[in-house]
């Protein structure tokens, strides 16, 4: 059996990073728990500080199947490369075959650097382009195939 797990991104503007990953991913923003009408309302239930509602955003997927993601403002600035990064899959893997996949990346790839992304660089598998890496709004590696 498998174990529920969801992933925290630390970064400078929770909204906005949040923004930017619902557009990658096609999340959602989180429903506030069962019982609330509003995250404002859980905040205020859980004595959160008013001055701290704006320090997280919470993006879900929309089919249930993805995890779930929070971003949480932090002080620090992101420092040197990340450890982990999450592979975009926008082309539909690499099962698919690559005249089909590759205009997807593409498409992908524009809405992603009009929405805040840096590309970092292309990449070649067997003679021809595979897949691109890029950067956040924040700095944030990942790759896009």
């Amino acid at each position: 059996m498998s174990t529920r797990w969801s992933l925290t991104i630390d970064c400078a503007h929770p909204a906005r990073l949040a923004r930017f990953w619902a557009l990658a991913l096609g999340y959602a923003p989180k429903p506030p728990p069962e019982g609330f009408g509003s995250w404002e309302e859980w905040f205020a239930h859980f004595g959160v500080p008013e001055e701290e509602w704006d320090d997280g955003a919470y993006l879900a997927d929309p089919d249930g199947r993805g995890p779930a993601l929070s971003f949480l403002k932090v002080p620090e600035a992101k420092a040197g490369k990340n450890r982990l990064h999450l592979d975009v899959q926008a082309g539909g893997g690499r099962d698919v075959p690559w005249e089909v996949r590759w205009p997807r990346v593409r498409e992908a790839l524009a809405r992603l650097t009009a929405a805040g992304a840096t590309v970092l660089g292309e990449y070649e598998a067997q003679g021809r382009p595979d897949h691109y890496v890029l950067t956040d709004p924040e700095g944030n590696e990942f790759c896009l195939l």
